[in-house]
């Protein structure tokens, strides 16, 4: 070996082996570049070609018996090159593509491949080399596998280094950097054009990996703030704690401090903020223990009653783990996500932090949302941010959005694969409720129509009761019950309008006009007692709503205020089956004659089935 070939192999060894590397791609993949006795040809770019001793390096520990051989031109740097790698195991074949009528060797280093190929080894070829042009494909390397009859197999590569100002912009990698390996699928019989593609998405995947593991001035600046605030959301957690909205037990999960599960293969994590988002995400979460018996769940909510909530699931406590979220601080993100390791995270709705979405993305754990919720108001609020957030959507693998609107939303902000399924919450299971109290209710009520004004806000109830008291001039009997969205509005509204209500211990009777039930998790009981219903936050602006589908899965004629901001899409899907009242005047016209308007059955969908296969699809690459 020369002093120049010894030179640049002492440093190139030092810059690859001081280069935190990653192999991405299926495990499929992966093993196909490690297995022995199965010849194949490895293409990549000849930019890449200081790079490419680092795959030699990977794959030979995992599968010592191997042999790597390349193609190498027989010029001068190409003999340097030759010296350089040797050392490592790497066998040079001098030639290349003959120019002008000149033989260049490339006859006689083909026949040495094939025999290479048929003894089960590799041999690794840059098809727009020697002298390009770059990423144009010359005659060899497809001929080379066509001819053995041996996949071909491209891979892509980005890596911290040098671009020189050579025809094919050759990158030489620098000390201390991250790096990226990406093989594409084998190809069989490929051409020139399909090679090429294939090189150009294996590179391109490669290169936006690299990209995500770069923090841009914001997301640095996040996590100093995060990390700041550490102390803060500490005593904000004790404080939780003593209002009872922490378990004592379970504190420390806030910082991302838990003992794990010895899982056979690494979990999907999905998130869920509180109780709609956990109901909204049981199908799904069904679904996806059923297609894959052997996919464990790690399912994290925001809130005590969202894991409450998930706990009734029969797969609970074995193939289901539950734990809260930890806050976004980066020493705790990262506690977390050494402990549990996920195989991917989807996260219900726009439950987003940039810390966590941040460190997912730096581990190349795909990021998946599901039912994609983005109002106008924090599109808008997002926006201002262009720069940032462009850089914390694009990290996300997909966003399967609620309705056309909110996919515009996500695109805007920068996310590459956006999906209009629909909404998932047509699919939620019904609310549960309690079959034994249903039935005693039923029986103080007796036959009486039931009107069901659900989760109503401040405002919203002044104009119910003066519409239920306008309809009991026809219909005398009916029974209003009014559930605030909040309960702990309950003593205020009772005091208000003299109403008895179920906090006091009070039950309906055959007689009362107007009930209140101010408790919290019983809007499935009510449901089902309700003849017909209204849903609230929207009689007033800026309103916003809530959630529809749940009266009308239970086949309750539903009405709803024209402030349905956050549920447009489904007003638009929901139009056979949703009456809109204005006032006071229009809700009790409603109550009169509600069984002379239309209620169509909800529509039909295949959401969940094409949610579940997208799911498991991203964790197969």
């Amino acid at each position: 070996m020369t002093f120049t070939a010894r030179v640049i192999h002492l440093w190139l060894g030092f810059c690859l082996r001081t280069t935190r590397w990653q192999i991405t791609g299926t495990p499929t993949r992966r093993a196909a570049l490690t297995r022995s006795n199965t010849g194949q040809v490895i293409a990549f770019w000849h930019r890449h070609l200081a790079l490419a001793p680092a795959l030699w390096l990977w794959a030979r520990s995992k599968e010592p018996s191997l042999k790597m051989h390349v193609f190498i031109s027989r010029n001068k740097d190409g003999r340097l090159i030759a010296d350089a790698v040797r050392p490592w195991g790497v066998t040079a074949l001098h030639g290349s593509t003959a120019r002008r009528g000149k033989d260049k060797g490339g006859a006689a280093a083909l026949r040495s491949a094939l025999k290479i190929l048929n003894a089960g080894h590799l041999v690794a070829i840059t098809p727009d080399g020697p002298r390009g042009p770059a990423e144009h494909v010359q005659p060899g390397a497809e001929a080379l596998s066509r001819i053995a009859k041996c996949p071909l197999t491209p891979v892509g590569m980005a890596a911290s280094g040098i671009r020189l100002p050579s025809w094919d912009r050759l990158i030489l990698p620098i000390p201390f950097g991250r790096g990226f390996i990406n093989p594409g699928p084998p190809l069989v019989k490929a051409d020139a054009a399909t090679l090429r593609d294939a090189l150009l998405d294996a590179n391109k995947d490669a290169e936006t990996q690299y990209a995500q593991t770069r923090r841009t001035p914001i997301e640095i600046l996040w996590a100093g703030i995060g990390t700041a605030l550490a102390p803060a959301l500490t005593v904000m957690t004790r404080t939780r704690l003593r209002r009872g909205k922490e378990l004592p037990n379970r504190v420390r999960e806030r910082m991302g401090l838990s003992p794990t599960l010895p899982y056979a293969r690494p979990p999907l994590w999905i998130h869920a903020a509180s109780v709609g988002e956990t109901l909204c995400a049981r199908p799904l979460l069904d679904a996806l223990l059923a297609t894959d018996p052997a996919l464990p769940i790690l399912f994290t909510t925001a809130t005590v009653t969202g894991g409450a909530i998930l706990a009734q699931h029969p797969a609970f406590g074995t193939r289901i783990t539950h734990q809260f979220i930890p806050h976004d601080v980066p020493r705790w993100t990262k506690r977390f996500l050494d402990r549990w390791t996920p195989s991917g995270a989807v996260f219900v709705e726009s439950e987003l932090w940039p810390g966590i979405v941040t460190e997912l993305s730096r581990r190349h754990i795909p990021i998946m949302v599901v039912n994609g919720r983005l109002s106008d108001r924090s599109a808008r609020r997002w926006q201002r941010w262009q720069r940032f957030t462009r850089s914390l959507f694009s990290r996300l693998e997909w966003v399967a959005a609620r309705g056309e609107e909110d996919a515009a939303h996500f695109k805007t902000l920068g996310v590459r694969k956006v999906y209009n399924h629909g909404d998932l919450k047509r699919d939620a299971a019904p609310l549960p409720y309690d079959h034994a109290e249903f039935l005693r209710l039923r029986d103080l009520i007796g036959e009486r129509p039931v009107f069901v004004a659900a989760s109503t806000h401040a405002g919203e109830e002044e104009i119910i009761l003066q519409a239920a008291e306008r309809a009991r001039a026809t219909r005398p009997d009916l029974l209003t019950i009014l559930v605030p969205r909040h309960p702990n509005r309950g003593a205020e509204l009772s005091k208000r309008f003299a109403l008895p209500s179920r906090q006091n211990g009070q039950d309906p009777d055959a007689k009362m006009p107007v009930f209140m039930a101010d408790t919290l998790g019983e809007l499935g009981l009510f449901y089902r007692l309700a003849s017909m219903c209204f849903v609230g936050h929207s009689l007033l602006p800026p309103g916003g709503g809530h959630n529809p589908f749940e009266p009308l899965r239970l086949g309750v004629p539903t009405a709803t205020g024209p402030h349905m901001g956050n549920w447009r899409e489904a007003v638009k899907q929901l139009s056979h089956s949703l009456h809109i009242v204005a006032n006071t005047d229009s809700l009790a016209q409603w109550l009169v004659a509600v069984e002379t308007f239309p209620t169509g059955p909800l529509p039909e969908t295949r959401l969940v089935h094409a949610l579940t296969t997208t799911i498991l699809e991203t964790l197969e690459r």
